[in-house]
């Protein structure tokens, strides 16, 4: 076995190659950019090299740079990771040609599989379903139009050498085309310094339903199921499952001897992922051939209790698999949230700046999948459920405008679905994150969303669900009751000890009163609070009741509470009055006050925000790359403004209506912080 593995990338997926490769006694070397320098990876590794600017293409991507970090450690094996340098043939031969072990498969096989264009070719002559599409390189944005009016839109425009969103488009007329294919080409040749496009056809209603496959180098292959990824925002998965809730024994049995038997045609050795889409009637169509570790593999290891960090690396040894096709069961069902450092209130464009708190909910390891050296060293035991959190990212720690957006990969597992969405409520509920903007109010609505619950949801569930954004959760009134007497009772605390700090006290406690009101959401509620020494009951005034219990104490961030019994997680903030609380996707501002001054607060006049109507406001921080449009010109809705980069990901911003524009205060290569004016309108 190796003795010493250098890991070429960052962030989390480092993070969990060092946990695999710590279990097994092989010492591991991180690489690391001037951003990254006090990255989590960095302290998790043995040793640590530096590579050079934050840039990815002048750093992480940079085969030479990476290539003499390999030999200044002695590292006996690379385990790419994914993105990157993961499915780049011109790596796997740089290594073969240094004597070094690629953990990962031949490079004849990511020549094959992970260029999407010749992938295509290869399932087509192999008798796999493909989707229609034009396999041949695409000069310019014209013949990109023409080719797309041939197959019919609407149309996916790809990056040949894309993964992970980077790259993709859909059009659905030829202005669209256009920009699309410019704007994949110019993410490609940043995200993977590779700008070739090729278009297929975009399938409505589809299910993004993808095979883990498992291969050694002496012809034995397995599939390890299948994983659900059919939520995702901008071609980019946010919520994945396995099992699928779609998917029957005969298909899937179908899905993964055909998944496996295209491995093996191209001499595959190592994890592999083979996607599909899905219709209705359960008709499944190669996509393309993921050469390398997926973002989503935890949910994998959860139901099977492989662990394919594990696999991959022993593969690499030359090793042959242990494991057979009869071996892989089904183990209950996990799903895995991506946390992304994205503003769901601003359409999901990325935030950065500091973590200025990061509270992860505990792991905890059920029995089934303890021994597979995937839990932190603190991880407790549970019995009828799990939850793993993989992540690149420390309280601290900043969120780079260079790099991917995603801070963690939060898992639960359980022995069935309904149980294994609770049990992502409550961690949900008991992550704490502050400083950015974030998408833990969208997963927690989702895992609430009647759609997701049953299972019924395809690719378009976003845009269907959400066609003017995601504006936050409406409570029932149930629930707006529960967090109501709940914050009463934690209202009463707050006051006691306001009025002991402050002195003024009668026989050591100055009584606090039983009658408040308490607003949320638009909706008033007034309320009685009878305290004991175990908790509070609250009476609200239809004559119903809720017995609250709860330890805590004012300035705590997170608020454990039972209400009749039953566990309410809320995260906390002081405002004037009363408190902010978040809770299952809700961001509500809730008022306690006195009968008075509820009577009092009805006759204050609002506070409206500032008029911005007239001006385009940059969404999140980042670069002008090109802006459309002159002083004077008359512009449309609908009309491209300006593109802005960030993360990696080109974002045009376009008019909202007609009108025009008087003034322009950025030019391309402008650095801009959010809600910077970019342009004024007449």
């Amino acid at each position: 076995m190796f003795n010493k593995i250098l890991i070429a990338n960052r962030g989390e997926i480092a993070c969990r190659v060092i946990k695999t490769a710590r279990k097994m006694g092989i010492q591991t070397v991180a690489i690391y950019s001037d951003a990254d320098k006090q990255a989590l990876h960095v302290k998790m590794a043995d040793e640590a090299i530096h590579i050079g600017p934050p840039p990815a293409n002048q750093s992480y991507i940079v085969i030479d740079k990476v290539m003499d970090a390999i030999r200044q450690s002695g590292a006996q094996a690379v385990h790419p990771g994914y993105g990157f340098l993961s499915e780049n043939s011109k790596f796997a031969e740089a290594l073969e040609a240094e004597g070094v072990a690629f953990v990962g498969p031949p490079k004849g096989a990511i020549e094959a599989m992970g260029d999407k264009i010749t992938s295509k070719k290869i399932a087509q002559e192999a008798g796999v379903s493909t989707v229609p599409g034009y396999m041949g390189l695409i000069e310019d944005a014209e013949e990109a139009v023409k080719i797309s009016n041939q197959i019919g839109y609407p149309v996916m425009i790809k990056a040949s050498a894309g993964g992970g969103g980077k790259g993709m488009r859909i059009a659905w007329n030829d202005d669209e085309a256009r920009e699309g294919f410019q704007s994949s080409k110019n993410e490609a040749a940043n995200s993977f310094g590779d700008d070739r496009i090729f278009i297929e056809k975009f399938v409505t209603q589809p299910r993004h339903i993808e095979i883990q496959v498992l291969c050694d180098a002496h012809g034995n292959g397995i599939y390890l199921n299948e994983r659900e990824c059919s939520i995702q925002r901008r071609n980019q998965k946010v919520v994945e499952e396995a099992p699928s809730p779609f998917l029957d024994e005969a298909t899937r049995k179908a899905m993964g001897e055909q998944s496996v038997a295209l491995a093996k045609a191209v001499g595959y050795a190592s994890a592999g992922t083979v996607e599909f889409i899905v219709d209705g009637d359960k008709n499944f169509y190669f996509l393309e051939m993921n050469t390398r570790l997926q973002v989503e593999h935890p949910v994998t290891e959860l139901i099977t209790g492989v662990d394919l960090v594990e696999q991959m690396i022993r593969v690499a040894n030359g090793e042959e698999l242990t494991i057979k096709q009869e071996d892989v069961q089904i183990n209950g069902w996990a799903i895995e949230n991506r946390v992304y450092a994205e503003d769901p209130y601003r359409n999901f464009l990325p935030s950065i700046g500091r973590l200025t708190r990061y509270r992860p909910p505990a792991e905890i390891a059920a029995g089934p999948m303890q021994d597979n050296g995937k839990w932190a060293d603190d991880a407790t035991i549970g019995d009828s459920f799990a939850v793993r959190n993989d992540t690149g990212v420390f309280e601290g720690g900043e969120i780079s405008m260079y790099y991917d957006p995603m801070i963690a990969k939060l898992c639960t597992w359980a022995p069935t679905r309904g149980e294994a969405i609770e049990a992502m409520r409550n961690a949900l509920d008991g992550f704490e994150l502050e400083g950015i903007g974030h998408n833990l109010p969208f997963v927690s609505a989702v895992m609430d969303h009647p759609k997701f619950i049953s299972g019924d949801m395809t690719t378009a569930f976003i845009a269907e669900e959400y066609p003017e954004g995601f504006e936050g959760v409406d409570l029932p009134e149930e629930a707006l009751k529960r967090i109501a007497a709940a914050c009463s009772a934690m209202h009463r605390v707050a006051e006691i000890r306001r009025t002991r700090v402050s002195g003024r006290m009668d026989n050591h406690e100055r009584r606090v009163g039983t009658d408040w009101v308490v607003t949320l959401q638009g909706t008033e509620f007034p309320v009685s609070i009878a305290a004991d020494h175990d908790g509070s009951t609250v009476t609200f005034a239809d004559g119903s009741s809720h017995r609250v219990a709860s330890e805590w104490t004012p300035g705590d961030q997170l608020a454990n509470l039972t209400v009749d019994g039953d566990p309410l997680v809320l995260k906390v903030g002081k405002i004037s009055g009363g408190f902010r609380i978040r809770s299952r996707g809700a961001d509500l501002k809730v008022h306690v006050r006195t009968p008075r001054q509820a009577e009092l607060a009805k006759l204050m006049p609002e506070k409206l925000p500032p008029d911005t109507s007239k001006m385009l406001l940059c969404p999140m921080p980042g670069l002008i790359v090109k802006v459309d449009v002159e002083v004077g010109d008359e512009v449309q809705e609908g009309q491209a403004l300006c593109t802005v980069e960030a993360m990696k990901m080109e974002n045009i911003l376009r008019a909202e209506k007609k009108a025009v524009v008087s003034k322009i205060n950025a030019a391309p290569g402008d650095s801009l912080a959010v809600d910077d004016v970019i342009i004024e309108f007449e």
